[in-house]
């Protein structure tokens, strides 16, 4: 008698990356990012030429998660979501334009004090980031 093997089951398809996860993952990534090159140049008291780095990442995920969710929502919604969203993306550019050119114009005055104006950008960009869990909170949809 010999051994008999089973039939195995079907196996699962594998699961790809459904599309509402792609801008999802940029957008927490520009959080990660933007905060990272906010908080440590806070910290450290002085902006540095990898703080720029990291807010050029942050603009750059930000940019293309937020441009993969206006693909899904059909464009800019005229809400506080997207209204902020745009708003953030622009402060986002500016922030970043205006601390290169601070390095680049090595300004010691400037360099010290731009982390005050980081403070107040990431602190805006965070209104969009957030607002989609405060409505789902509060039930508005």
């Amino acid at each position: 008698m010999g051994v008999v093997i089973p039939p195995r089951a079907p196996r699962a398809p594998k699961k790809v990356l459904a599309m509402p996860t792609v801008p999802f993952i940029a957008i927490n990534l520009a959080l990660v990012f933007y905060s990272i090159g906010v908080w440590s140049e806070r910290i450290q008291g002085r902006l540095k030429p990898w703080h720029l780095a990291f807010f050029g990442l942050g603009l750059v995920c930000d940019t293309v998660g937020t441009g993969l969710m206006f693909e899904m929502a059909g464009g800019l919604t005229f809400d506080v979501h997207g209204l902020t969203g745009l708003l953030a993306i622009i402060l986002m550019l500016i922030h970043a334009v205006w601390a290169a050119a601070v390095l680049l114009r090595k300004d010691a005055r400037m360099i010290a004090n731009f982390h005050k104006f980081s403070i107040v950008v990431w602190l805006i960009w965070l209104v969009p980031y957030l607002s989609p869990m405060f409505f789902r909170i509060a039930g508005v949809t």
